[in-house]
């Protein structure tokens, strides 16, 4: 989760909208705005979470079950030795209708306060990943208090027209700007909808970065003398800059100097960048003069993120503790560790 709450929970935001931005109409119906194969979607991320918040606004006017419908998904959450349904957690300053449809299967919990103050409950109950579909108001204080790490954002091929009708969101200070952009990690077509999948969060930047590493790594050409790495150089916005992946090139080039090598040395995007590695960038090196943690210092890269050590197979390895020495924030993310090691397996013995 972004940095501003805490970082032991994923928060997902998930909701769809018109052109023109809003959740809903004013009319008496309930606006639909996804499609059958859109829902089993949301079905399916609602199968994968520990609990669903909505805002007592979303209940008293949808009056949704919030639960996981599909059959399967339900029987594999109990064979998992879960409840068949998330925990439904209802965000509320006042009552809750007595028989309100959530209230039907499953356990539930309506309560009030801060997200933070929500959020430290929810984490106390165990809860490790956390689905908030609505409202506009919920949703807006989530994103204000900068505690989402991933929203899904679905957009239907019209318009509302009606300025009164309820919006994404409403006014706030956001996080994110035309300077500090979210991270778009993928756009998906769904029958006659769009799905945008955003990343927010540093954890889950950080995470979708390391993996496109580690798969730019199966690019490198075999080799038993050398590691196979695969690094990028991500620019303040959140823009790809750069790539590389060793062997690129020719027989000994790093990953990290072959992304280097694609960017002026006094880009002005430098010193705002993070450089993503699969490997711990080489500290020393027989091959070349600079070694991938001096290239990262003298072009002035201030953040590095990283998912495995440098084995001692062919030197010891120190990039971690140098750049640090030198002032650099460096990341060790391992959660994909042993990809990184099975694409290294021959080099690793």
């Amino acid at each position: 989760m972004s940095g501003m709450i805490g970082d032991t929970m994923y928060v997902l935001l998930s909701c769809a909208i018109s052109l023109d931005g809003h959740l809903d109409d004013n009319s008496a119906e309930r606006l639909v705005l996804s499609n059958a194969a859109d829902l089993d979607r949301v079905d399916a991320e609602r199968a994968g979470v520990d609990a669903i918040l909505v805002g007592a606004g979303t209940i008293r006017n949808d009056n949704p079950r919030l639960s996981v419908r599909s059959p399967a998904r339900r029987a594999a959450r109990k064979a998992a030795g879960k409840p068949a349904t998330p925990l439904k957690v209802v965000l509320s300053n006042g009552d809750v209708p007595a028989d309100a449809a959530f209230r039907a299967d499953g356990e539930s919990l309506v309560t009030h306060g801060s997200v933070a103050e929500v959020l430290a409950q929810l984490e106390e109950r165990g809860v490790e990943r956390l689905m908030v579909e609505g409202g506009g108001r919920v949703l807006t204080e989530f994103l204000t208090a900068g505690a989402a790490d991933e929203l899904q954002l679905v957009i239907a091929p019209f318009f509302v027209g009606d300025a009164t009708a309820p919006r994404f969101v409403h006014d706030g200070r956001f996080p994110w700007s035309k300077d500090h952009r979210a991270t778009l990690a993928s756009v998906e077509r769904i029958g006659n909808v769009v799905l945008h999948r955003y990343l927010l969060g540093e954890s889950a930047v950080d995470g979708h970065w390391l993996a496109r590493a580690v798969e730019l790594s199966r690019n490198c050409p075999p080799s038993t003398a050398a590691f196979s790495v695969g690094a990028v150089i991500v620019d303040a916005a959140g823009e790809e800059i750069a790539w590389g992946y060793s062997r690129e090139t020719d027989d000994t080039v790093h990953a990290e100097e072959s992304a280097l090598a694609k960017l002026a040395g006094d880009d002005p995007r430098l010193p705002g960048a993070t450089i993503y590695s699969s490997l711990e960038p080489c500290s020393t090196r027989r091959s070349r003069p600079r070694s991938c943690t001096r290239l990262i210092l003298d072009a002035g890269i201030p953040r590095v993120v990283f998912t495995y050590r440098e084995p001692s197979t062919f030197v010891v390895g120190e990039g971690a503790e140098q750049l640090a020495a030198a002032g650099v924030t460096v990341v060790e993310r391992p959660e994909l560790a042993d990809e990184v090691r099975e694409i290294n397996r021959r080099q690793l013995g």
